[in-house]
């Protein structure tokens, strides 16, 4: 994928545009949600005891938190096109390994490996979305962006089932690998480069250092981008057990991919509620409020869990109601975090994503370790990392919420 000379418009139009970062940034969904289904059958062939089923999923977390910190700065010095090619590459020969990997170690060494290498899969599209838009009207676009990825969660457990059934956990890869090639040809044929020659940084490890450590330390961001780190920290928890939660807690394995489908709806339909208000209402004000109804929803979940039998419908409802909110988080913090900037927003994003990823892959794997049969650990975790994440917005907006709009320079 070689860097064409930029162009001020890209060749694609802008639904091409939101349709293809969404597709980009969902092989990282595909290669963690199609496996849930497995881990069961994984653990049984590879000797995996008990929550220890669940590194298949966190391994992967934590690589990818880990790797994040690097594409940004070689996306801002040589472009978005050549690290996507990289990264794209990587996720292609990775899920082949995976594939073949003959024992449980192995396996999850390719899955740290993976995680770390396509790290640029989840930073680079928000860094090229910020490259043509800022403001609210970023957060208009990340929002249908992640409507479209967020289908993936929904439709990969049955894609993920189905070839379970079909052919084993090994073709599950297999499928990753063909869905990489796919969308690497349409990013190859279709994507211009989007960095400017004037905002292109030097490789030199201090000044790369000084922008990360202003995008982590400028007090109008952290509070959002640690913020969001907590609530999908308690997401990545959910993501880690849903599979012992649903076939164990509920006896519904058979069901899996229907009742995780269930669950994750809710945030498709908050992001397109949010692509069409945000710029009316703000990222703020639409963002505070969806925190503070995460809160409301973790004491019904807390309340809830805590029955000696706690009914299925419950579950789901609160869970897709738990969605709904973080997919209004989700976009509105992250564009929030990412204002301020546009000239280091490859590095930017670079810092923010493995800080968000790498919180949340330890938060996640400590939530997803307490599981004990019950929902009630992931219902009092979610209600913490609400909490926390409260104070911490709360740091970055001087005590106040609901404030002004982002503006829009674009």
């Amino acid at each position: 994928m070689a860097t064409q000379a930029h162009r001020t418009k890209p060749a694609l139009g802008e639904r091409e545009m939101i349709v293809l970062m969404a597709l980009l940034m969902s092989l990282q969904a595909f290669g963690i949600d199609a496996m849930l289904p497995a881990l069961g059958q994984i653990a049984g062939e590879m000797g995996a005891d008990g929550n220890d089923r669940q590194f298949v999923i966190g391994a992967y977390f934590l690589g990818a938190g880990a790797g994040a910190l690097f594409p940004g700065a070689f996306a801002d010095r040589y472009g978005r096109r050549p690290v996507l090619a990289v990264s794209l590459i990587a996720y292609i020969a990775l899920s082949i390994a995976c594939a073949l990997a003959t024992d449980y170690t192995m396996l999850l060494a390719f899955r740290l490996i993976q995680g770390f290498a396509c790290a640029g899969l989840s930073v680079v599209p928000a860094a090229i979305v910020r490259d043509h838009v800022g403001g609210d009207r970023m957060a208009r676009l990340m929002s249908l962006i992640m409507m479209i990825f967020l289908l993936v969660p929904i439709l990969a457990p049955a894609v993920g089932q189905g070839i379970l059934y079909l052919a084993g956990w090994r073709a599950i890869f297999g499928m990753m690998a063909v869905m990489g090639v796919l969308v690497g040809v349409w990013a190859w044929l279709r994507l211009p480069e989007s960095l400017t020659e004037e905002n292109r940084q030097d490789i030199n490890l201090f000044p790369i250092l000084r922008n990360m450590g202003t995008a982590l330390t400028n007090r109008g961001a952290i509070g959002y981008v640690v913020g969001s780190a907590l609530v999908f920290g308690s997401l990545f928890g959910f993501l880690n057990s849903s599979q012992q939660l649903i076939a164990e807690t509920f006896d519904q394995g058979e069901n899996f991919y229907l009742i995780f489908g269930g669950a994750v709806v809710g945030m498709v339909a908050a992001n397109f509620t949010n692509s069409r208000i945000v710029e009316r209402f703000g990222a703020r004000r639409v963002g505070h409020a969806a925190l503070l109804a995460l809160i409301a929803i973790s004491f019904a979940q807390l309340w809830s869990a805590s029955q000696p039998q706690q009914p299925l419908y419950q579950f789901i409802i609160l869970m897709s109601l738990s969605m709904a909110s973080l997919g209004f988080i989700g976009a509105n913090f992250s564009s929030i975090a990412m204002q301020p900037f546009y000239h280091i927003a490859g590095s930017a994003s670079s810092a923010q994503t493995a800080l968000r990823m790498s919180t949340g892959a330890v938060l996640g794997a400590l939530i997803g370790s307490l599981y004990d049969g019950s929902a009630k650990p992931l219902a009092v975790s979610m209600l913490s990392c609400a909490l926390v994440a409260l104070a911490f917005v709360l740091f970055s907006e001087r005590g106040k919420l609901f404030g002004r709009k982002v503006p829009s320079p674009d």
